[in-house]
């Protein structure tokens, strides 16, 4: 793993991407698979979420997110995001086909400290679960807090994957939305799309519900923060004209392809991400 800091990144100057001009230095990743590298600097040991994780939480955790995520992740989150990256939402009008249903969101993984919410952001006023990394319910304080803010963690086994499976039935039955990042790994301040792979779009195929997708852009604005730009697009649906089996397929290929679309918008880099040659790879083995 790379160390790299989300901080330095921001205290470098970035570039303007047509250009590649500039006089300061851009910090440079490399990379060995899109699929597997992971960049985040945090350092949690997971627990393991099994037969015993407690999906559902009961009343207290429904009393918790009212107070903690209406009272207060949403709108500090607001606020959060237009002081830091004047944060603005293209295309959000498209939600409305949604109206009366729930509905999966799909994103691109870029930001730590935005990434948890923007979505709410996005869905407003629909409330959002997101399906996470048991990481995400393993931190000391926090941790504990997460689930009422919506984090469904991923199952550890087949034991788990029942309970799991109903967290999601229950969240897209009472109308919500289900934000996925299928990218799985957080690539800091990354202006491509990364390939992603379509299993986790077999629950909108089994939900049958709509499927939305954004796309998080740097854009260059006055200061050393560029404006995060998030580009909203959808609803695509299932294709129930093709075998069962190709659906989901089909339906990544098109999400996938309007986020690459969308994605064009960046036009800073505050990181350059490059693959390393396996040449690279031999050297430093």
């Amino acid at each position: 793993m790379v160390s790299f800091s989300l901080e330095s990144a921001e205290k470098v100057c970035y570039n303007e991407i047509v250009m590649k001009t500039t006089s300061c230095e851009t910090p440079v990743i490399y990379y060995d698979n899109e699929l597997e590298d992971e960049f985040s600097e945090a350092q949690i040991t997971p627990r393991k979420i099994d037969e015993h994780y407690d999906y559902d939480g009961g009343i207290l955790r429904k009393i918790g997110r009212f107070f903690l995520y209406r009272g207060i992740a949403r709108p500090f989150g607001f606020l959060f995001l237009k002081i830091k990256y004047h944060h603005k939402i293209v295309n959000r009008k498209c939600l409305k086909q949604a109206r009366g249903t729930g509905f999966y969101l799909y994103g691109n993984h870029t930001n730590a400290m935005a990434d948890p919410f923007i979505p709410s952001m996005i869905t407003y006023p629909v409330g959002v679960y997101a399906i996470a990394h048991p990481n995400n319910v393993s931190m000391p304080v926090l941790g504990r807090l997460t689930p009422a803010l919506g984090a469904i963690p991923l199952p550890d086994g087949k034991a788990a994957l029942k309970n799991f499976t109903e967290a999601i039935d229950r969240a897209i039955s009472k109308k919500n939305c289900v934000i996925i990042y299928p990218e799985a790994h957080i690539w800091p301040f990354y202006t491509g799309i990364r390939n992603f792979k379509d299993a986790s779009f077999r629950y909108p195929v089994k939900h049958d519900v709509p499927v939305f997708c954004f796309t998080n852009t740097y854009q260059k604005k006055r200061g050393k923060t560029p404006q995060i730009v998030t580009y909203v697009e959808g609803p695509f649906f299932v294709d129930k004209s093709l075998p069962h089996k190709n659906q989901k397929k089909d339906l990544r290929d098109r999400v996938y392809a309007a986020m690459k679309k969308n994605a064009e918008h960046s036009n800073v880099e505050l990181v350059r991400y490059v693959k390393r040659e396996p040449a690279d790879q031999t050297s430093n083995n």
